[in-house]
């Protein structure tokens, strides 16, 4: 069984046309700029909004593992003895307290997932794997999953940063459709620094998936300080081109915080604040480098 943080409908940046994207909780990585950090951990977590707290003292009567305590008046949970279990939430007067992390069985998922078929077929669109990392996860369940929805017609992205064991990849390559694939940096120190790890198993499973005939979608974060320069998307380009990865589409995707509020509600501290968004005009610069090397399809944004 996975656990599932979220399934977002009506997407419109996960791939072609309008697609249902299901984001899975669990991650091997720790991007400095994750926006989603609710779906970094593989257990369930409670999440808080602290500003909203009125200290009433009906979480901490109730949890079970004595996880919660009042600290200036407000809630503070104690994620070494959190279980996830949600008795808080479901006894939180203010309403600001929620479970990350939701359980479905294969049935339960594709069922809600075909709820959107219309909205697909009109535009082209699918089904988008997300997370986390969704290559990280059971992948009994996942191949269950992608296969049921090749077989009912519906397309299936899977959007992954490419760190996960290739046989997991090699399993699910019949039933997708696309793989939107992160690149983040070339330089092996510079990713540690800013990724959590080396970048080698990524790139090796790019090639492989580029050998194996997958339609792959290069997506770049780009982040001043980390990559939004014309010597580090010079190394991507050449790269790319020097190992023969077929690429049907590269996007460029602008840094942006939208995700920076959540961290707060987990007891943890946002390590993207020294990040900076690139201008308008550094990412045609930066787009423009693609273009030239012979990719045909670039575009800036999702």
């Amino acid at each position: 069984m996975c656990l599932v943080t979220n399934i977002q409908k009506y997407s419109i940046h996960d791939g072609d046309g309008i697609r249902t994207t299901v984001f899975f909780k669990g991650c091997p990585l720790r991007c400095a700029w994750c926006h989603n950090p609710e779906t970094q951990k593989f257990e369930r977590q409670i999440l808080t909004n602290r500003e909203k707290c009125t200290g009433c003292m009906a979480c901490v009567n109730v949890c079970p593992n004595g996880a919660i305590s009042i600290e200036d008046g407000k809630s503070v949970t104690d994620y070494e003895k959190c279980t996830g279990c949600g008795v808080c939430v479901t006894h939180c007067l203010q309403n600001i307290r929620e479970v990350a992390g939701k359980e479905y069985t294969v049935r339960e998922l594709l069922k809600e997932l075909k709820k959107d078929e219309m909205f697909y077929e009109e535009s082209g669109g699918g089904v988008t794997l997300s997370g986390g990392e969704v290559m990280c996860m059971d992948m009994d369940y996942i191949e269950e999953l992608v296969n049921g929805l090749h077989r009912q017609g519906i397309t299936v992205t899977i959007d992954t940063s490419g760190y996960a064991p290739y046989g997991n990849f090699k399993r699910i390559l019949p039933y997708i459709d696309t793989f939107l694939y992160d690149i983040k940096a070339m330089d092996t120190e510079v990713h540690k620094k800013f990724i959590g790890a080396d970048n080698r198993l990524i790139l090796d499973n790019l090639k492989k998936l580029s050998d194996d005939g997958a339609r792959i979608y290069i997506r770049i974060p780009t982040v001043e300080g980390v990559n939004a320069d014309e010597d580090s998307m010079k190394k991507i380009v050449s790269w790319l081109v020097d190992e023969k990865i077929k690429v049907a589409q590269v996007n460029l995707l602008p840094y942006h915080n939208t995700g920076s509020s959540k961290y707060s509600r987990l007891s943890c501290e946002y390590m993207g604040s020294e990040f900076a968004v690139p201008s308008n005009e550094k990412m045609e610069q930066l787009a423009a480098l693609f273009t030239q090397a012979g990719f045909s399809k670039v575009k800036i944004g999702g």
